[in-house]
C-alpha cells in the first residue's frame, strides 16, 4: 500500500505546482499539464524483483549447476562452449558435466526466471489514465467557435480494493517456489539418469572383456580341436562344434560392441553431446555395501521433490482461493483534474469517482472453482506421498535383490565355474573328457561371469533410484 500512497503524494504534487502557474491562459497548457502529471505519477512508482533460487537438495548438491542470468542486457551474451571431454570419464566427472550443461535442465532453470518475470508483473500497479475533452464550442451564438469553450484534463487512477495486489504477489511467490521444486525434481533426475547410465557403460565395458574373452579361449579351443583331429584323437564332428562355438563368440562379441556405443551415446547426451570422445569410463563397479532397513528410507521419502512440492501447491491453490474472493470486491477509480472555461478566463477543479455495482457478476465462478481445486491438490498431496512410498518399495526390493545375488555370485558360482571350466579344458588337452564337457563348462563359466556383471549394474541403478526417492547419498 505504500507505493500507492507514494504515487498519489506525487500526483497532488504535481497538480498543485501546475495549478499554481500563471501560464493557465494558455490552452495548450492542459495538454502539458496531463503528460506531466502522468509521467510524474509514473515516475514515482517504484518496483524491485525479489530473485530466489531454490536451496538445493543433499543428493547432487556438491555440484554446480547452469543458472541463467538475471539480468535481461546478459542474456543475448550468453554463449556457453560445450564441453565434450575426452580421456578417462568419472562418475563425479559425468554427473558435473550433466548438471552443468545438461539441455533437460537448463530448461527448467530458465523457467525459474520467467516465473521471476511473472511475480513482478503481478506486483505492478494499474496504470494511470489521462483524458481531455472539450466543450461548448462551434455552437450557436455565444457557443460560436471557441469563445465558451470548456477543456478538461483529468487524470484517472483505479484503486484496487481487497488486498488483491498483495494476494497477487504472494500467489505469484509461491508459483515461483513451485519453479523452484520442478527444478529441483529434474536436477535430482538428471544425477539420477547419468548414475544410471554411467554403470549401463560401465557394464557394457565389462561385457566386453568377457566376449573378448570368451572369443579368444573359444580360438583357443577351436585350434587344439584342430590339432587333435590331425592326429587322429578326436573325431572330425567336434572340430565343427568348435567352429560353430567359435563364430558364435565372434558375433556375441561384434553385438556387444554395438551394445557398448549405445550406452556410450545415452551417457553423453546427459551433457548435451551426439558423439561421445571419452575413451572409456572408469570406477568400481564390485563395490556394493549393505544397505539400510526400508523403514530408515521411508522416513526420508518427505523430501522427495515430488512429494515435498505438494505442500507448495496445496498453499498456492489456497492462496488462489484469497485472490478469488477479493476479485469479488469492486474496484474504484478516482480522477481529478483543472477545467479551463474560456469565456470567462478562468479555472476550476473536477472530480470523478466511478465504481461497478456488483450486482449480477460477483466472480462466484472462479470462487468456487477455486474452492474445487484446492480440494483436488489435497488429494494429489495424499497421492503424491503414496506413489513415492510405492516406488521406494520397488526399488527398495530391487536393490535387496540384486545385492544377494551379486554377493551369491561372487563368493559361490563363480569361483565354482571357474574352477570347473579350467579343470574340463586341461581334461580335454589330456584327452580326458570329450569338447562338449569343456563347452557346457565355459557356456556356464561366461554366463555366470555376464550375470555377476549384470547384478552388479542392476545394484548400482536400483541404489540411484532409491536416492532419488529420498533426495540424498545413501551410506
Amino acid at each position: 500500500m505504500s507505493i500507492l500512497k507514494e504515487q498519489l503524494l506525487c500526483f497532488y504534487k504535481h497538480l498543485y505546482l501546475i495549478c499554481c502557474t500563471k501560464k493557465s491562459d494558455d490552452p495548450k497548457y492542459f495538454f502539458v499539464f496531463g503528460f506531466t502529471l502522468l509521467l510524474g505519477s509514473i515516475g514515482c512508482a517504484r518496483h524491485t524483483t525479489d530473485a530466489m533460487w531454490q536451496a538445493q537438495l543433499p543428493l547432487g548438491k556438491e555440484y554446480k549447476t547452469f543458472q541463467p542470468p538475471g539480468k535481461p542486457s546478459e542474456i543475448e551474451s550468453l554463449l556457453q562452449k560445450l564441453d565434450n571431454p575426452s580421456g578417462v570419464m568419472t562418475l563425479q566427472q559425468a554427473l558435473s558435466l550433466a548438471l552443468l550443461q545438461g539441455p533437460e535442465l537448463k530448461v527448467f532453470s530458465w523457467e525459474i526466471r520467467l516465473a521471476e518475470a511473472r511475480a513482478l508483473q503481478a506486483g505492478l500497479l494499474p496504470n494511470p489514465e489521462i483524458g481531455t475533452s472539450v466543450e461548448n464550442f462551434r455552437g450557436e451564438k455565444d457557443q460560436t467557435g471557441f469563445k465558451s469553450a470548456e477543456t478538461t484534463v483529468q487524470i484517472s487512477q483505479r484503486m484496487e480494493l481487497g488486498g488483491k495486489r498483495s494476494k497477487r504477489k504472494h500467489l505469484a511467490g509461491i508459483e515461483k517456489n513451485l519453479a523452484g521444486w520442478d527444478y529441483e525434481s529434474k536436477r535430482i533426475d538428471v544425477v539420477t539418469e547419468t548414475t544410471k547410465a554411467f554403470w549401463d557403460v560401465f557394464a557394457a565395458q565389462e561385457r566386453l572383456k568377457i566376449s573378448s574373452e570368451l572369443a579368444r579361449l573359444s580360438e583357443e579351443i577351436y585350434t587344439t580341436a584342430v590339432e587333435r583331429v590331425k592326429a587322429g584323437k578326436i573325431p572330425p564332428v567336434e572340430e565343427i562344434q568348435a567352429k560353430v562355438s567359435l563364430t558364435t563368440a565372434k558375433i556375441r562379441l561384434d553385438q556387444t560392441k554395438g551394445e557398448l556405443e549405445v550406452a556410450r551415446k545415452k551417457l553423453a547426451a546427459t551433457w548435451g553431446s551426439t558423439s561421445p570422445t571419452f575413451e572409456k569410463v572408469s570406477g568400481v563397479i564390485d563395490s556394493i555395501t549393505p544397505i539400510p532397513s526400508l523403514n530408515q528410507l521411508e522416513n526420508l521419502i518427505v523430501q522427495n521433490p515430488e512429494v515435498a512440492r505438494w505442500a507448495e501447491e496445496v498453499a498456492k491453490n489456497r492462496a488462489v482461493v484469497k485472490l478469488k474472493d477479493a476479485e469479488a470486491i469492486p474496484d474504484v477509480t478516482i480522477g481529478a483534474g483543472p477545467r479551463y472555461f474560456n469565456g470567462t478566463d478562468s479555472t476550476a477543479f473536477v472530480m470523478a469517482f466511478s465504481m461497478p455495482i456488483p450486482v449480477f457478476n460477483r466472480n462466484q465462478g472462479e470462487r468456487l472453482e477455486a474452492r474445487y481445486a484446492l480440494a483436488k491438490a489435497e488429494e494429489e498431496q495424499r497421492a503424491a506421498l503414496v506413489k513415492a512410498q510405492t516406488e521406494l518399495g520397488q526399488a527398495y526390493q530391487e536393490l535387496s535383490s540384486a545385492f544377494l545375488s551379486a554377493l551369491s555370485l561372487k563368493d559361490t558360482a563363480l569361483p565354482a565355474a571357474d574352477s570347473a571350466f579350467n579343470a574340463s579344458f586341461e581334461g580335454y588337452r589330456a584327452g580326458k573328457f570329450n569338447y562338449l564337457i569343456v563347452l557346457d563348462s565355459q557356456r556356464t563359466l561366461f554366463e555366470v561371469k555376464q550375470e555377476y556383471i549384470k547384478a552388479l549394474a542392476d545394484y548400482h541403478k536400483a541404489r540411484a533410484n532409491i536416492e532419488r526417492l529420498i533426495a540424498q547419498n545413501l551410506p
